[in-house]
């Protein structure tokens, strides 16, 4: 069904680029034809689109509302800096079991670019899931979304405490990974058990020392020229690789 925009929608539409309104509506927005073709094929609930005036909707059908809009309104609600004039509201998967051998643990990570780029690398690594903890930038942040060019929907993502999904994991036979550069042993030098958890951190502070502290084994990545650190992404894709053989 095809209905004309009110005031209460642009606005209830602009409220989605904040985290709290996410939040409490259980509902995201996303942009253009790749991210919406990403979650209609991974299966994801889609509540509505919102397309600018002749833009070209869609083939596919749903349950879903088409609400068309003036170039203004979507040039208001949208994020981006050249955006094609179709949008999407999207209800939120309610993840619960971590199933597989292979999961990345994000600790306090910042940036939405290195937060999408990691997410998009496990995928395409296999990565059975990622989950993230306290402090972690907003899954549902819309740099973060086009980071993962629509990775976000094809793999689960959690949002947990670390420090209680640690022991959990553990129980289950994990060998839990923590990266640092003090008393660390070099990635390539460490046996790859069957279930590994790789923890990576914050971008300037690392992986808590509590988290550390709990980890199996504490790897890094050598450093030969004169940089003084790896782009987080950088090394999650480094590590996931070596552990994926």
């Amino acid at each position: 069904m095809i209905t004309s925009v009110k005031n209460e929608k642009v606005k209830a539409w602009k409220k989605l680029q904040k985290r709290k309104e996410r939040t409490n509506t259980q509902t995201f927005l996303v942009e253009g034809y790749h991210l919406l073709q990403e979650a209609k094929n991974s299966n994801w609930h889609i509540k509505e689109i919102i397309a600018q005036e002749g833009v070209e909707l869609p083939s596919w059908g749903g349950d879903f509302e088409i609400t068309k809009v003036s170039n203004n309104v979507f040039e208001y609600i949208s994020e981006t800096r050249s955006p094609q004039g179709i949008a999407a509201i999207i209800e939120m998967k309610k993840m619960e079991k971590v199933v597989g051998e292979h999961i990345l643990l994000i600790d306090s990570i910042q940036d939405p670019g290195n937060l999408g780029t990691i997410i998009r690398t496990a995928d395409a690594a296999g990565f059975d899931g990622v989950i993230l903890g306290d402090g972690t930038v907003d899954l549902y942040n819309d740099k973060v979304i086009r980071a993962t060019q629509g990775s976000v929907f094809h793999i689960p993502i959690f949002q947990k405490d670390l420090q209680e999904v640690i022991p959990e994991l553990k129980a289950d036979g994990f060998s839990v990974w923590a990266t640092a550069l003090e008393g660390a042993t070099l990635y390539n030098g460490v046996s790859i058990d069957t279930k590994v958890a790789i923890v990576l951190g914050n971008e300037g502070a690392g992986v808590d020392k509590e988290i550390i502290n709990e980890a199996d084994k504490i790897v890094k990545i050598p450093i030969y020229g004169q940089a003084e650190s790896l782009n987080v992404s950088i090394a999650a894709g480094i590590l996931m690789y070596y552990v994926k053989g």
